[in-house]
């Protein structure tokens, strides 16, 4: 049987709750930004669930001796949060991951370090997955530094049908992890109903063609 594309949705009720202030078209920037750290914590939180790597160590207890379990720190970490509205989910993931090394990346991987560690785990953190479209540059460019299978996972505020089944075409191998899969895309190729445009909502910008110039991630 060949590998499919593996699309998490954790049913956890603050997901949905965080989603739904999301979709809220009155939600005021700051509260919006508060909605999106929230997601990037939770969903962190369950993608490093049975992925994070652990040890064994002996621990010398208040009553007696026992073994426990502690986050393995030989094995590095790297955070990508795409720019520029990735920063919203990643200040919420930070919380969860504090001893991860970050690279800010462009949408293309342009801005990835030229090699990456063989044992590494990479967290990328896009605000939409949409088209898809340059999901699949930046995955291109840490495939070419020999970062896929479960080396990778992807953590997206939003999701869409006609972006994860470009994903899945391509990146069958594959996990991500998403508060929502939405149907379909506008004609502007925005996920509908959406979150509305990411990164002007979350930093308050003014929806100008030179807005949409500045900001990257919101039709990922």
């Amino acid at each position: 049987m060949g590998m499919t594309l593996r699309v998490v949705v954790p049913p956890h009720p603050l997901i949905g709750h965080w989603l739904s202030v999301l979709r809220n078209r009155h939600t005021p920037p700051a509260v919006y930004a508060t909605a999106t750290a929230e997601l990037g914590r939770w969903l962190t939180y369950e993608a490093l669930r049975d992925w994070l790597p652990q040890r064994s160590t002996p621990i010398e207890g208040c009553l007696g001796a026992t073994e426990g379990r502690v986050v393995d720190p030989g094995v590095p970490l790297l955070a990508l949060p795409v720019l520029t509205a990735g920063l919203g989910l990643w200040d919420g993931a930070r919380q969860v991951l504090p001893a991860a090394r970050v690279q800010h990346v462009d949408r293309c991987g342009s801005t990835l370090p030229a090699s990456i560690e063989s044992r590494c785990g990479v967290l990328v953190f896009a605000p939409e997955v949409a088209t898809g479209h340059s999901l699949v540059a930046l995955l291109e460019q840490l495939e070419r530094r020999g970062v896929s299978g479960d080396r990778l996972r992807v953590v997206a505020t939003l999701a869409s049908g006609p972006g994860l089944s470009l994903l899945g075409e391509r990146f069958p191998w594959l996990t991500l992890y998403t508060s929502c899969v939405d149907p379909g895309l506008t004609e502007r190729q925005e996920i509908e109903p959406g979150i509305g445009r990411v990164a002007e909502r979350l930093f308050a910008l003014p929806a100008t063609p030179a807005a949409d110039a500045a900001v990257a991630g919101t039709t990922a």
